[in-house]
């Protein structure tokens, strides 16, 4: 079908912008569910608001829907401030994980509600029904009741009920969570299919970092009220800008110390372990921002860091390798996880670290519990977290590591 039957009108600058938002429910601007988000969301963009429970995103969408006001700041929809507006009168729809259709109307039925509640005219639904049904492959459908179709479905017809009106802006909290794995996974590549084809803008909520990173255009990761870090997918997961991130995109090794030596040619610093180990990281151009703007620049030598590693990243060796990183250890845990080995190692150091070795029949070593291994990786994929000069009352001994 032609896409523009269901696209929004032009508009030039971001659909979405929130400035200095802030919702409390207490009073107090340091217990708010919202503490003072700035995004901004572009025309078309399929963007996702990601964290745990308690973390604000939910409350951040409903107050761009309409259906909470914010304590402070401004929510502008295409340049026009809606603090104030009501929901109905927002050119915006929202779907939700419950999605409350109509068991006693067909699909047709259900999908043409609103646009009858509106008093569009007859021939108008009709088309625009079969156009959206056609969007959602649910044509052959269309004379079902929703206890007819599987869980998939009736969330598409949920999709194209919302869809039908054409909003500018489609706001859908955690639609899929009450799907199983298997059709949660497939439902994430049709919700993405389908916001490509309608052209609009998708704000997503969800606490799966899974599906996060498979439909998103860019990630929002929100904790206690707060954005830590936006960007696109690949960024969020590869250079996390906080240890939060780091730990709730996926698995990372976080590690503490104390840098020895620093080459400011090379940009890098080391921590110096003796006994052959060591940790070199990059000390410039490996902060996202707004955190690299945060840092007044460089650490030096004498400095805490912590910094980051993912656990696909690191090889496993008999012995050590000739690479910037490696740390010996010692095999506690062994977990085959189908395409991946995952072991866990402490480090001769007191970390404990996380590895994930594919089997596809490359690795060097398969060890078992107990077994000596070395860890490398390259300098590349250690990404600075935080730095701070060691107070000389509680300094950590020269090379030594905080465990995580």
């Amino acid at each position: 079908m032609a896409t523009d039957t269901l696209s929004p009108p032009s508009a030039t600058g971001p659909a979405i912008t929130l400035v200095d938002v802030v919702k409390g429910f207490g009073g107090a601007t340091d217990a708010a569910a919202v503490r003072g988000v700035d995004l901004s969301i572009g025309e078309g963009e399929f963007f996702s608001l990601l964290g745990p429970s308690g973390c604000g995103k939910t409350t951040t969408l409903r107050m761009i829907a309409g259906f909470e006001e914010p304590t402070g700041g401004q929510i502008l929809l295409h340049g026009r401030d809606m603090v104030g507006v009501p929901a109905n009168k927002r050119d915006i729809n929202m779907v939700f994980q419950s999605y409350a259709l109509f068991p006693h109307l067909s699909v047709a039925d259900n999908v043409a509600f609103g646009l009858r509640r509106k008093r569009v005219p007859k021939d108008e639904i009709r088309d625009r029904v079969e156009k959206i049904l056609r969007t959602v492959e649910l044509t052959d459908k269309a004379d079902r009741r929703p206890r007819q179709l599987s869980g998939g479905q009736q969330q598409r017809v949920a999709l194209a009920r919302a869809l039908v009106n054409r909003p500018r802006a489609l706001l859908l909290d955690e639609p899929l969570g009450a799907l199983d794995l298997k059709l949660r996974q497939s439902m994430q590549l049709e919700l993405k299919r389908i916001q490509r084809e309608v052209g609009i803008t998708f704000v997503y909520v969800t606490h799966d970092q899974a599906e996060a990173l498979t439909m998103s255009d860019r990630i929002a990761v929100m904790n206690r009220g707060l954005v830590e870090q936006v960007g696109p997918p690949q960024d969020v997961y590869e250079r996390p800008a906080t240890a939060f991130v780091a730990g709730f995109i996926g698995t990372s090794n976080l590690i503490g110390g104390r840098l020895t030596s620093v080459d400011a040619q090379a940009g890098t610093g080391v921590l110096d372990l003796g006994d052959g180990q060591r940790v070199t990281v990059p000390l410039t151009g490996s902060r996202p921002a707004p955190q690299a703007d945060a840092l007044p620049g460089p650490p030096g030598a004498g400095a805490l860091v912590e910094l980051t590693v993912r656990p696909e990243k690191i090889t496993l060796t008999a012995g050590p390798a000739d690479t910037a990183s490696r740390l010996r250890g010692t095999v506690r845990e062994v977990v085959y996880l189908g395409t991946s080995t995952s072991y866990t190692v402490d480090t001769a150091m007191g970390a404990e670290m996380t590895v994930f070795q594919p089997n596809d029949g490359t690795a060097s070593v398969t060890p078992a519990r107990g077994d000596t291994v070395w860890l490398s990786w390259a300098t590349a994929h250690s990404y600075l977290l935080t730095t701070a000069p060691i107070p000389a009352a509680t300094a950590a001994a020269p090379g030594s590591l905080t465990p995580r």
